[in-house]
């Protein structure tokens, strides 16, 4: 019962409190490391910007596996607030519910503001719809990434599992794109979080089929643009019927999306969680988890 104590508590800390200081959070600290890394290395060759991106990516998860243990060595009950605490800095479902609702304006503005906090795209030259769609694609794609593949790996292989998984995706946040700087440096951190996130991307959509059903798997069919990151999308889109597109990269059919669809979104959002939270909690009651004790 340890661990499903550990999950009510991180769980109950997210939704109450929220998001941890940003100087006391272990995501941030994850992000100085590579900021400081990535900074200080002048790109040089393909194979010698892959081997010192593989060197980066392998430092930072060191680092978040080392966390993860230390919540084995206090007495209790020190370990198991220490416990919930990486936990829930490894997941986020109030403060994505948070920023996604600043993009639900009237004011085209404060709309590219918004959006322009959750998505990379530029957001300047998008119109109202296509803000929409982003705020929406966003969501769906971190129901993913901050909800349910955490989770995942906490079910898997205990904290060490979940800190590590957030410790890859803070890697291929920063540095997984295909540009000149990042090609090669970035590109182990990219396929790892491709690895981490294939079974989780379509676990997600599975938590969909009770809202959406056959029209669910339609829309994943089309979706072949990105190996996970768009079936979540495409589960989504297919649910509230309204287009999702990010021009030249992946578009999914229906209407246009409208602040109203944002709202509609979010009640899917926090569908999808409470029934990922239930479908958790139940391995962790039966103790078949890993113990978060050595």
């Amino acid at each position: 019962m340890e661990a499903l104590a550990v999950f009510s508590l991180a769980l109950a800390w997210d939704l109450v409190l929220g998001e941890p200081p940003s100087e006391l959070h272990p995501v941030v600290w994850f992000g100085k490391i590579v900021d400081f890394l990535d900074s200080h290395y002048r790109r040089c060759s393909p194979v010698l910007d892959f081997m010192v991106g593989l060197f980066t990516a392998l430092i930072v998860i060191t680092f978040a596996f080392l966390l993860s243990i230390l919540p084995f060595c206090p007495p209790f009950p020190l370990n198991y607030i220490l416990a919930a605490y990486f936990l829930k800095s490894s997941f986020a479902v109030r403060s994505l519910h948070e920023h996604v609702s600043r993009t639900i304006t009237n004011d085209i503005g404060e709309k590219r503001k918004a959006v322009s906090m959750i998505v990379s795209r530029d957001t300047k030259a998008l119109d109202e719809a296509h803000l929409n769609s982003a705020s929406i694609e966003s969501l769906a794609e971190n129901l993913n990434d901050s909800v349910v593949a955490p989770l995942f790996y906490f079910l898997l292989f205990g904290l060490p599992g979940v800190v590590v998984y957030r410790a890859v995706n803070t890697l291929d946040a920063m540095l997984g794109y295909r540009n000149e700087r990042y090609e090669f440096f970035g590109k182990f951190s990219a396929r790892l979080d491709d690895v981490l996130n294939f079974i989780p991307a379509r676990l997600t959509v599975l938590l969909y089929l009770p809202l959406g059903g056959r029209k669910i798997l339609e829309y994943c069919k089309m979706a072949r643009f990105k190996i996970n990151s768009d079936k979540p999308m495409a589960a989504m889109s297919a649910v509230l019927g309204v287009w999702l597109e990010k021009s030249g990269v992946y578009g999914f059919p229906g209407r246009e999306p409208k602040n109203e669809d944002i709202k509609r979104a979010l009640r899917v959002y926090w569908t999808i969680v409470a029934e990922w939270v239930v479908i958790v909690m139940i391995p962790l009651a039966t103790g078949v988890c890993p113990c978060l004790k050595p």
